[in-house]
């Protein structure tokens, strides 16, 4: 049997570069997509097929997908893994912050899948989208973030339907909280667009609080990784993964608790329930 072959995006560090370990040492040939050159690097050295993929640049998801078809000839699994997390009002980050939320953790979705489709198509491969439980449960001050992993949740209800008569299959993976750098790159995202001319100002330790939540008691990403792995070699595939810390409970609370009391919840733990 020839080497699998999987491409995973946002391998510089956290869940991609966990996921890149995870593959690797179960004997896959794996193609770690990372955007800065000093990434790749140690890629690179680590052992990895380091490809220069930005997945908000179409030409050069282009270049990462014909050098693949080119070198290795085929494509067993797509992870669709890259991503973050801005926090703030909506108000404050306005359509701007929505936009570059959504580029990246949506549009990006469909422009690599639509690239690899040939490639996954011959191999009747599997496309693993990384979502997010905050798919599921909306917060404050992540509003864009929460609406960009409904919508990859949509998405991949979607695509599992539209590729199915290829034999592609597409599996949703929700994480919950995974140690990574997710945490610290939220709260320097919120440090930034914190500001004093905002109605939100003197709530700012809520946002704040909000942006640090994900990295509270967090699963670690190799375990998280080695979980992935092994969802995949089952047979049948589950439609949808729920890994780490809070996966399940949150959703859980989510379509249990009547939505006002979820929002005062929510809005008390937050710092939202005084008036201003």
């Amino acid at each position: 049997m020839p080497t699998p072959v999987v491409l995973i995006s946002g391998c510089s560090s956290g869940i991609g570069r966990a996921l890149a370990d995870a593959f690797k040492a179960a004997g896959y040939s794996v193609w770690a997509g990372a955007r800065k050159t000093a990434d790749l690097e140690q890629l690179s050295a680590a052992g990895f097929i380091a490809v220069a993929l930005d997945v908000n640049d179409a030409t050069a998801i282009g270049q990462a997908v014909e050098r693949l078809g080119r070198e290795a000839g085929r494509l067993d699994i797509l992870i669709n893994n890259a991503g973050y997390g801005g926090i703030a009002p909506l108000l404050d980050g306005g359509v701007e912050a929505i936009h570059r939320q959504f580029e990246t953790n949506v549009y990006s979705l469909v422009g690599v899948t639509r690239a690899c489709f040939d490639l996954l198509r011959a191999s009747k491969g599997l496309v693993v989208n990384i979502g997010s439980v905050s798919g599921v449960m909306t917060t404050p001050y992540a509003g864009a973030y929460c609406a960009s992993k409904a919508a990859v949740h949509a998405m991949c209800d979607a695509l599992r339907m539209e590729l199915a008569p290829f034999s592609i299959e597409v599996m949703e993976v929700q994480p919950g909280a995974i140690e990574s750098n997710f945490g610290a790159n939220a709260s320097q995202h919120a440090e930034q667009l914190i500001s004093e001319s905002s109605p939100w100002w003197p709530l700012r330790e809520g946002i704040r609080a909000r942006a640090n939540v994900s990295q509270e008691k967090p699963t670690p990403a190799s375990e998280f990784a080695a979980g992935v792995l092994r969802t995949v070699g089952r047979s049948p595939r589950p439609r949808l993964v729920r890994l780490g810390n809070g996966s399940h409970s949150l959703p859980l609370l989510a379509r249990l608790l009547p939505q006002g009391l979820l929002e005062k919840v929510l809005m008390k733990r937050f710092g939202l329930d005084r008036q201003l």
